[in-house]
């Protein structure tokens, strides 16, 4: 992108991290909250997230900083899903309770306008760009199978291991 100064650079905009090192890994504290059932669903949970596990995020990075392109591109896996959508599958994974869905009036109170506008009115994001123009491939092409791999609880002997 080259703006009035002339000056043309690269930005990378990233879904919601998950994975090793990020509040959504094994132990993380979002992580612990679902498996709590302290992140519960405000509203109609109709927010349409979109996630990127870190080591895609890390290859995206590597190939932008490796090329010499410009303009804004999505780093992000294939499959944008909503709220109400996502956050009951990850508890799943977790082995967790659903969580619980409570008002949009009590997430205001909670959340603020910017915490419910994340529950109800975000959108997700595409990432045709930078696979198009970086040539870039997710690993994790959608959260779910993501979340299954990294994140999914393991049997008691499992752990212990």
């Amino acid at each position: 992108m080259t703006g009035v100064s002339g000056l043309a650079g690269i930005v990378l905009r990233y879904g919601a991290f998950y994975g090793p090192g990020t509040s959504l890994a094994p132990g993380g504290f979002l992580t612990e909250m679902v498996r709590r059932r302290r992140f519960p669903i405000f509203g109609d949970g109709s927010g349409v997230w979109s996630f990127v596990h870190i080591d895609d995020a890390a290859r995206a990075t590597s190939l932008a900083l490796e090329g010499d392109w410009t303009g804004v591109f999505n780093v992000v896996d294939d499959e944008p899903a909503e709220v109400s959508v996502w956050l009951p599958e990850l508890a799943s994974v977790l082995g967790a309770k659903p969580p619980y869905q409570l008002p949009a009036w009590l997430g205001r109170m909670i959340l603020g306008e910017p915490g419910m506008l994340m529950m109800t009115d975000t959108r997700g994001s595409s990432n045709a760009k930078v696979k198009r123009v970086l040539g870039w491939e997710p690993t994790y092409a959608s959260w779910r199978d993501g979340f299954r791999r990294e994140l999914a609880s393991k049997p008691a002997s499992e752990r212990a291991a």
